[in-house]
């Protein structure tokens, strides 16, 4: 039948000139979020509490940082639960009060201050991905109770570095031959050469990348508060953001404290937001701040987190085709 009414016709034209084809606009992931380390210190709160700030979208659970040496892989997150003697399946609650608030949840493997893990062999690497995929990652019962966690993070600082990249590419076969969802991230120090995680990252084996900009000795990649200088940072945010591969997000991270660091990196809440943020959020891989860690961040009033999250985001952005643009599109959750 004939359309006749005038009004009609000019709003199915209108109408027909604003459906945009799938391939001519892609909305950017979302960017610009909070990230930290739970687990480090029985002051910090609950995971829950960590939760219930409303500041963090990843929460690290640090760590496991027992496997590889001749033991059975165990976990500590001091002061809470872990080695052995105290069951964190009382953690299960808590994980799942945090994802039903959208906010990432991943085990974090390693540690800074101990040497009780390793990753020695390629056969060790394929063990270790089935025992972290069947005991946090399938939804089966495991030492954080019958949860499934929403990844793996590599906090790998001693040991084989030869097969830390092993252990991340048996997570993602693991991850596509049970068709499941789940996410790797990296912890490298910020010298770009880092000799546990480069590979990996090479390789693209990452999705989400929060580098370590603090507690370098000679400053040579990170803020130095002893000069207000921030030329090293920005060199080294600049190669980091130019060199990693193209699917992966790269995040400043930064101490939450003058003591969470013995070798600077700390930059003042003002600061941040006002010259390190705006600077660094032009890269397009930005994917927002990492702070080290949950204690302290609370060992202020207001916290750390608190003073910066409103800073930290970016805006959209849309990849439109030449023929148009169109604005004003949610971003995707990340």
């Amino acid at each position: 039948m004939a359309l006749k009414d005038p009004s009609l016709i000019l709003l199915l034209a209108i109408f027909s000139f604003i459906i945009i084809p799938s391939h001519a606009i892609e909305c950017v992931s979302d960017s610009g979020v909070l990230v930290t380390y739970w687990g480090q210190n029985r002051f910090e709160g609950t995971l829950k509490e960590t939760c219930e700030s409303g500041n963090f979208k990843i929460v690290n659970l640090a760590f496991l940082n027992v496997f590889g040496t001749g033991q059975d892989p165990d976990l500590d997150f001091t002061g809470h639960c872990g080695h052995g003697a105290a069951s964190c399946t009382n953690l299960a609650s808590e994980i799942q009060y945090c994802q039903s608030q959208g906010i990432k949840v991943l085990l974090s493997l390693g540690g800074e201050y101990t040497y009780l893990y390793d990753i020695p062999s390629a056969e060790f690497a394929t063990e270790f991905a089935t025992y972290l995929y069947d005991n946090f990652l399938s939804g089966q019962s495991g030492p954080v109770g019958s949860v499934t966690l929403d990844g793996i993070d590599f906090f790998i600082k001693h040991g084989h570095p030869d097969y830390v990249d092993s252990l991340a590419a048996e997570l993602i076969a693991l991850r596509e031959s049970n068709n499941k969802s789940f996410y790797l991230s990296a912890s490298p120090n910020c010298p770009s050469q880092d000799a546990y995680l480069g590979t990996g990252i090479e390789n693209g084996r990452f999705d989400y990348i929060w580098v370590h900009f603090y507690n370098e000795q000679y400053r040579t990649c990170t803020y130095d508060d002893r000069f207000n200088e921030t030329g090293n940072l920005f060199s080294s945010w600049n190669t980091w953001s130019s060199s990693i591969p193209s699917k992966s997000l790269l995040f400043l991270g930064i101490p939450a404290n003058p003591e969470g660091t013995l070798n600077g990196g700390y930059i003042e809440p003002d600061l941040l937001k006002s010259d390190v943020l705006p600077t660094i959020k032009q890269s397009s891989n930005y994917g927002g701040v990492m702070l080290w860690n949950r204690y302290y961040d609370t060992s202020t009033d207001p916290s750390f987190s608190d003073q910066i999250r409103d800073a930290v985001g970016r805006e959209c952005r849309c990849v439109c085709d030449d023929s148009f643009a169109f604005y004003g599109l949610r971003r995707k959750p990340m």
